[in-house]
């Protein structure tokens, strides 16, 4: 670099001062709704608008995705925050450009979670490609994206798949999952060595997890019912689990909704304030309530597969997921969520 460029980069560096964005909301039903959302709120002092308070205000977006861009205003007309970089990709700075390129490498969002959002995963890069090929008006980008929440307030989640120990437990107290497996094969599943038969069991898991998914609406309707009728009786002679009490919640959100069979086939976890998790691609989750901060890479593909209004492409995530059966741990040090697989 000759001197007088570098002199021209200190000037530049020295005169900028912070720029305001301009952000995007967006309003999915399962937001929370009015004044209630820290969305909405935050949404309202960026904006200067009025909070509607009967909409929900779900995503609070801060980046350069263009399904939901930041504006910058560094002028008379505001410009795109993607446009403004590439004006001077260096306000980067030098190592991001050089490893990313000219365009902000992350997504920031802020979530305000009412209800359950859907059980999905994201696709890593090469079957992102792909997916954005086959099908650009749903998958809107070709990235990954590896995403990290941190909760605001009290937040839950599943994520992973439950351990081989937690599935033989579950086909032992769910009977309708076992009655969809069979005695046969829930007996054989419930000898499996644990140190063992890792392999095979993450072979049962899939068998097992893709059946349940893949049933007709008609057999997902009856099953959740038999369910419902069996947990509102117990209910009256004993404390319901966790997941006997999410998986109603679940299904007065989303009647008749495979996703409230699922939420027993995944890790439920609850973050205090503070607290984070992190999920890598091909990892089936959800968020069920509360409020946090999210950070991912700049990419909005999603592959869902319930407990959602929204275009449902359940074979592809069934191909997707790794399957791996995980023991969540809680390290206080670190004030995360670790996965033991």
């Amino acid at each position: 670099m000759e001197p007088w460029d570098k002199n021209m980069k200190k000037k530049r560096k020295r005169s900028r001062r912070p720029v305001r964005l301009r952000c995007s909301v967006m309003n999915y039903d399962w937001g929370i709704v009015g004044r209630h959302s820290k969305v909405a709120r935050l949404f309202a002092l960026n904006s200067g608008s009025d909070i509607d308070p009967a909409k929900p205000y779900a995503e609070f977006w801060i980046g350069t995705h263009e399904s939901g861009p930041s504006y910058a205003d560094s002028g008379s007309e505001p410009v795109s925050l993607k446009a403004w970089i590439a004006q001077d990709p260096s306000v980067l700075g030098d190592k991001v450009v050089d490893k990313w390129g000219a365009d902000l490498p992350f997504l920031f969002k802020v979530l305000s979670v009412g209800k359950a959002l859907s059980i999905q995963a994201h696709p890593d890069k090469e079957l992102a490609r792909v997916l954005h090929k086959l099908h650009p008006n749903v998958y809107r980008d070709d990235n990954h994206k590896p995403e990290m929440a941190l909760a605001l307030t009290e937040f839950e989640a599943l994520c992973g798949f439950i351990s081989v120990k937690e599935l033989k437990d579950m086909l032992s107290s769910v009977p309708e999952i076992a009655e969809l497996v069979g005695v046969g094969n829930a007996e054989r599943i419930l000898l499996v060595n644990e140190q063992h038969e890792n392999g095979k069991s993450k072979t049962d898991l899939e068998s097992i997890f893709s059946r349940v998914m893949l049933l007709s609406k008609d057999t997902i309707s009856e099953m959740i019912s038999k369910l419902k009728r069996r947990l509102n009786l117990e209910k009256k002679k004993r404390q319901l689990t966790v997941k006997e009490q999410l998986a109603l919640r679940l299904e007065s959100q989303y009647p008749a909704d495979v996703g409230a069979i699922a939420a027993f086939f995944l890790n439920y976890v609850k973050l205090n304030r503070g607290e984070a998790i992190s999920l890598g691609p091909n990892e089936p989750h959800a968020y069920i309530s509360g409020e946090c901060i999210e950070c991912m890479a700049t990419s909005d593909n999603v592959v869902r597969a319930g407990l959602t209004s929204k275009p449902l492409d359940v074979q592809t995530l069934l191909s997707m997921l790794k399957y791996r059966q995980v023991t969540i741990k809680f390290d206080s040090r670190l004030s995360r969520l670790s996965f033991l697989f």
